[in-house]
């Protein structure tokens, strides 16, 4: 398998989600601005929706999107528990989860990296991110991840998207059970070693 992905993005969480299952992998970077990946190809012949991630799997079939991305590495590992079983409640919990994550926190930051958004965005879009990070802390109250199951991809997504608060001088301390998950997620050796991979580390 090849993961096309862009440093700090959202394509580290399948890339730290590789790295948690053991499976063999190759990486490889893409300039999103200039879409060429790092060996000089036309990253939109890869992937003609033009962002990262990208799978492309051994039989040469491309997968997009990281929420899928994620739920099928963790299929091809059920040994490793990074998902619930497919068709089980748990499973669909993830899926809430992680549509949550993608859809009300990732998009929340979009403004913030458009040079095009107005102050006027970016303020809806800080209001937005502080009501939803005020519900997943409430959430964590308790235990250490987002399923009751333990850790899951969800987290790994979750761990991610938190990373770029800091981005954005989004200051985490009102929130501190965010704050000793970002912690807890962040010490787990793999993914250190996808941090220390993308240079981020």
């Amino acid at each position: 398998m090849k993961l096309y992905f862009s440093p700090g993005v959202c394509s580290l969480s399948p890339h730290i989600v590789l790295e948690e299952s053991g499976l063999p992998f190759e990486t490889e970077q893409v300039d999103l601005r200039k879409k060429t990946t790092a060996s000089g190809a036309d990253y939109s012949e890869i992937n003609p929706k033009g962002y990262v991630p990208a799978l492309v799997l051994d039989n040469g079939v491309l997968l997009t999107e990281g929420p899928a991305i994620v739920q099928y590495l963790a299929d091809q590992v059920p040994d490793k528990q990074l998902a619930p079983a497919n068709g089980t409640l748990a499973r669909y919990q993830l899926q809430s989860w992680l549509t949550f994550i993608g859809t009300e926190v990732h998009k929340s930051f979009t403004p913030f990296f458009k040079p095009d958004s107005t102050p006027e965005m970016k303020d809806a879009a800080r209001a937005n991110l502080e009501r939803r990070l005020g519900y997943i802390n409430t959430e964590l109250a308790g235990r250490e991840y987002l399923l009751p199951e333990g850790y899951s991809v969800a987290d790994i997504y979750l761990f991610v998207v938190l990373g770029w608060a800091r981005l954005i001088k989004l200051d985490l301390t009102p929130w501190p059970q965010l704050q000793a998950f970002q912690a807890r997620v962040g010490a787990r050796p793999a993914v250190q070693r996808a941090l220390k991979a993308e240079g981020l580390a």
